[in-house]
């Protein structure tokens, strides 16, 4: 603890989007703390850190999903060093995500008990299933606050930037569409289901957005050829933009995925999109969220493609109900 009174904390980020907006929840009870809260975040998430009202700096890392890449690890733990923390909290429950804090000499190194992590971090927890169930719990629990809901804030010059980059048109309902999840097929909705959302929304007046990275552009391509009136943003924004960009939808309509937990933490309207996950985990946080799955006897499975090859968690949740779920976002 600093003369002042006040600690300065490295929090290690996830290198997945929704893990890292669920982060936010830790970061902010140890802001309210009085702490000084930096982010070491991958390339991929640094965006998200960087919208988050708690976080004082981020630092980035610049290793791939899944590499070691000791180099660059020792690279940045000798920057960090320089800083002077007081405590690191190691999110992620891998053995290299403990690198940096222990390369940096951080005095006070707090995780989970995983992945051969003994020594490397100095304060270990054990986890607790049951009593922290979901993703935010276990964040939390390692920050020492109460429960609470992530929240990133939203630039909104940037937001009117990208609607004359893009050539958004003006509307009086915006409908967000996102049809991709990185995790695999069993958590994607299919096109022809977004199709038919999609459809619904333009013949009642909304500007529909077609959300996806380069590699969910042929599912936006899909849905963009069969609704021509939707906005196909897909391969077109950055990450830092496409939260700006959700933050003006009035209702998004996503998979389990790293964008519902980005619209989420935006308070938007929420439809999340559970095929072969559960929301009692990983669940969309806002207020207005809706969670819809169509149950069957072999899901949750948490598999990235179904082994049956039916994908009947998916076929079977009918547009429909996705239309009635958003109804009041058209009416508004």
């Amino acid at each position: 603890m600093r003369s002042n009174g006040k600690s300065k904390v490295l929090v290690v980020g996830p290198a997945w989007v929704g893990d890292m907006v669920m982060a936010e929840a830790a970061t902010a009870n140890l802001s309210e703390s009085g702490a000084a809260v930096h982010m070491l975040a991958p390339a991929a998430t640094a965006p998200i850190a960087k919208r988050m009202p708690s976080v004082t700096a981020v630092h980035e890392l610049r290793a791939g999903h899944g590499q070691l890449a000791l180099g660059e690890r020792r690279s940045v733990a000798r920057t960090l060093r320089r800083e002077g923390f007081d405590q690191a909290i190691v999110l992620p429950n891998t053995l290299k995500s403990a690198l940096v804090p222990w390369f940096a000499r951080i005095p006070k190194r707090t995780g989970f008990r995983g992945e051969h992590r003994h020594g490397l971090l100095n304060d270990m927890r054990r986890l607790d299933p049951k009593g922290q169930p979901t993703m935010v719990d276990r964040f939390v629990s390692l920050s020492g606050g109460a429960y609470r809901v992530p929240l990133l804030t939203a630039d909104p010059a940037n937001l009117d930037r990208q609607y004359d980059a893009l050539g958004l048109p003006k509307a009086d309902h915006v409908v967000a569409l996102c049809p991709g999840a990185e995790f695999g097929p069993a958590k994607r909705w299919p096109v022809n289901h977004f199709a038919e959302v999609a459809a619904y929304c333009a013949k009642r007046g909304a500007s529909v957005w077609l959300f996806g990275n380069e590699t969910e552009k042929e599912a936006c391509d899909s849905i963009a050829n069969r609704v021509p009136e939707a906005m196909n943003l897909a391969g077109r924004t950055d990450l830092a933009s496409a939260i700006d960009l959700l933050s003006g939808a009035d209702c998004v309509v996503a998979n389990d995925s790293g964008l519902m937990h980005v619209a989420a933490a935006l308070d938007r309207r929420v439809v999340a999109l559970f095929g072969s996950t559960s929301p009692d985990f990983t669940p969309p946080l806002a207020a207005g969220a809706v969670a819809l799955r169509e149950p069957q006897p072999c899901s949750p499975c948490l598999q990235r493609t179904c082994r049956f090859d039916h994908y009947k968690c998916l076929v079977d949740l009918a547009p429909a109900r996705v239309i009635k779920a958003i109804e009041p976002c058209m009416s508004s």
